[in-house]
């Protein structure tokens, strides 16, 4: 008869895990398709380009919520919550900004980046467990998402602002939570491996 050694994966870990993973490939994936959009849509802040920048922070609220319903109760959780509904306000902020053309439209979204940046580090340093893989694309993300706001406020203050920056900003936030996606799942197989 064997004697079976490793430990059995934690329920609650496996579940968040699995919840985490897909939530960062679907928000990855649709943080690139808004970039290729963006990108031939925003020579003019008209109603296409002001719609297009709302759904961006709604796609991160509908996240948010979809991370707070899956986190377990704890200062995670809390954060999750705050940015989510920080995302909804930026929603809410860039759409009466756009009115107002290109230099309200990078504020606002500058602001977002910041605060937005700074919970999502915060959230990764509570998750840097071995079991949810370090976190280290989160936290690279949020750091890269906090110096592109405070860069995007003193853009928007300068003579030529432009949005180009925006594809940018979404084209390397879904590259990083398609890189966390990839590691949560390598992290997985890694684990069921041992479990075997």
């Amino acid at each position: 008869m064997s004697t079976q050694t490793s430990t059995p994966p934690n329920p609650t870990t496996t579940g968040e895990r699995s919840s985490l993973l897909r939530l960062h490939l679907g928000r990855g994936v649709l943080a690139l398709a808004w970039a290729l959009a963006f990108a031939g849509a925003h020579e003019h802040v008209d109603a296409v380009a002001i719609t297009l920048l709302v759904v961006y922070p709604l796609i991160d609220a509908v996240s948010s919520l979809i991370d707070y319903r899956a986190t377990p109760d704890g200062s995670e959780r809390r954060v999750t919550a705050f940015n989510g509904v920080l995302s909804t306000l930026a929603a809410i902020a860039v759409g009466i900004a756009g009115a107002g053309g290109v230099a309200p439209v990078l504020h606002v979204f500058g602001v977002w980046a910041v605060v937005s940046g700074a919970a999502q580090v915060i959230v990764g340093l509570r998750r840097r467990g071995p079991e949810l893989g370090k976190q280290w694309p989160t936290l690279i993300s949020g750091g890269l998402s906090f110096v592109v706001g405070i860069f995007y406020n003193i853009q928007a203050a300068g003579d030529n602002p432009s949005l180009d920056v925006l594809s940018v900003y979404a084209t390397g936030g879904g590259v990083w939570f398609i890189l966390q996606a990839l590691l949560l799942g390598w992290k997985s197989r890694q684990l069921r491996t041992r479990t075997v």
